[in-house]
């Protein structure tokens, strides 16, 4: 994509209509997120409450609450998936392989591992791939989801750049954002990891995190994944919505 196709295709998705029908598609992508200083054990056992009975994708939660959400969730089809590296994005290697191993012995889904941030606006892409490659040998075939902090990366080379090393290195999603910092999610941004999703055929997800509160803010990024990916591509192994508030408006789009 390029020029005023990118810029059409941004305005399109930025109109899209945040109404039930759209709604109805983003709710079974939706993370149902927890990752706040003062979460609770008794808020998270809630959390996992609403995301089975709305039927959501995941549950995310910091590894401390792991355990608790496992036992809560049962067998239900809804996944649990914790942060590691998480938000800082550091690069001990050793740390975030022991870290992601001891999520899944408590019964982790899924892992949304933090890129090394400092080493890439270093201009240290390399990183990326040493980080990736240890973590996603402990996953034993789990969700890898690698947040790359688009924010900060700030630039589209430096976006990419990241993006494809994460491909190349096995993660099964790229994420946007931590929702540490702003900007988080964006428009400008998704495109540019679905293009390298794209350029992997598709084989790889796309988890949108950052600030994303409303059905119509969703759709928009429903709008451009439909736009650059191949029909059927959209599914709850393929795109996905990290998000707290997010659950409520569109239960409310959905309910009238």
């Amino acid at each position: 994509m390029a020029g005023p196709t990118t810029e059409a295709l941004l305005a399109a998705a930025a109109a899209a209509p945040g109404d039930a029908a759209a709604a109805a598609r983003i709710l079974p992508l939706v993370d149902l997120t927890a990752l706040n200083d003062d979460d609770t054990e008794a808020g998270i056992l809630a959390l996992c409450d609403r995301a089975m009975a709305a039927g959501v994708a995941a549950v995310c939660v910091y590894p401390q609450f792991v355990p608790a959400a496992r036992a809560r969730l049962g067998t239900d089809r809804v996944q649990l998936a914790t942060v590691i590296n998480f938000p800082a994005g550091g690069d001990d290697i050793q740390a975030a392989v022991e870290a992601t191993r001891q999520a899944i012995a408590a019964g982790a889904d899924e892992i949304d591992l933090v890129a090394p941030l400092d080493a890439i606006m270093a201009g240290d892409i390399g990183m990326v791939g040493e980080l990736i490659e240890p973590v996603k040998a402990t996953m034993d075939g789990r969700l890898l989801k690698v947040i790359l902090e688009t924010g900060r990366l700030a630039e589209p080379a430096r976006i990419t750049a990241a993006a494809r090393a994460a491909v190349m290195a096995g993660a099964g999603m790229l994420k946007t954002s931590t929702g540490k910092l702003q900007p988080g999610a964006t428009l400008e941004a998704a495109a540019l990891l679905l293009t390298v999703i794209q350029e992997a055929d598709g084989r790889v997800g796309l988890k949108v995190s950052g600030g994303v509160r409303t059905t119509a803010q969703a759709a928009g990024y429903l709008h451009l994944a439909e736009q650059i990916m191949t029909p059927g591509w959209i599914a709850p192994r393929t795109l996905r919505f990290g998000a707290s508030a997010l659950l409520d408006d569109l239960l409310k789009a959905l309910n009238g």
